[in-house]
């Protein structure tokens, strides 16, 4: 499926980006690939990456690539450019994401596009406009943070979270990440336990969790 993504200049609603010191998503800007068959990820200024302090431990370890999954129904096009998804009047578990893209021997990479979208708390996708949705980029040395909240169930499927990860000039991988100890797991069909989140309780009524993605670079 064509997946053309460009920016979006309205609200950038962003709230909570930095957790556990791993720095900020890069802004960017993404120009809409008309019929290409992939996302064209745009690389950023220099300037205009977050840095991060923290240490890479992953290099020259070879990685295995992130499962593929289904896209779905509920894709669409052109998603803000955002980290976080939620607004002041978001219903839910408040969630934030981080990990970093990595390319399969460990590297971090830069200014790598991911487009993440999800149903609501009540297991409803917004398919008129852009609620739960949104692109952005990863810093320097990869790493990328998400501010949701937990997705709802709705019949065949379990909690998950789609997304749309590639790197600079790579081809985009198409995916979902799955939250442990639900029960619907094991009846979901498309449920991958290599995509499961680790998650914890924050002791504050929110959660928090780490993905590392690892993608083609080429």
């Amino acid at each position: 499926m064509t997946h053309a993504l460009k920016s979006d200049t309205g609200s950038r609603n962003v709230k909570n980006l930095v957790r556990l010191g791993l720095g900020v998503a890069a802004a960017g800007a993404i120009v809409a690939a008309g019929l290409a068959p992939r996302v064209l990820a745009q690389s950023v200024p220099a300037d205009a990456i977050a840095q991060t302090t923290a240490l890479t431990t992953t290099i020259g370890q070879t990685q295995t690539l992130t499962v593929s999954q289904t896209e779905g129904p509920y894709f669409k096009t052109n998603s803000p450019e955002r980290s976080a998804l939620v607004t002041d009047s978001t219903q839910g578990t408040l969630l934030t994401v981080t990990g970093q893209v990595l390319a399969a021997d460990g590297t971090p990479v830069a200014n790598a596009l991911l487009d993440f979208w999800q149903a609501d708390a009540s297991g409803a996708y917004d398919n008129s406009g852009y609620t739960l949705r949104g692109h952005q980029y990863t810093d320097a040395n990869g790493y990328y943070t998400l501010t949701t909240v937990v997705p709802g169930l709705y019949p065949g499927r379990t909690e998950h979270i789609h997304v749309k990860v590639q790197a600079p000039n790579g081809p985009v991988l198409t995916s979902q990440l799955f939250f442990p100890g639900v029960a619907q797991n094991n009846r979901d069909g498309i449920f991958n336990s290599s995509l499961l989140m680790t998650i914890s309780d924050n002791g504050d009524g929110t959660l928090s969790g780490t993905y590392n993605f690892v993608v083609a670079t080429a």
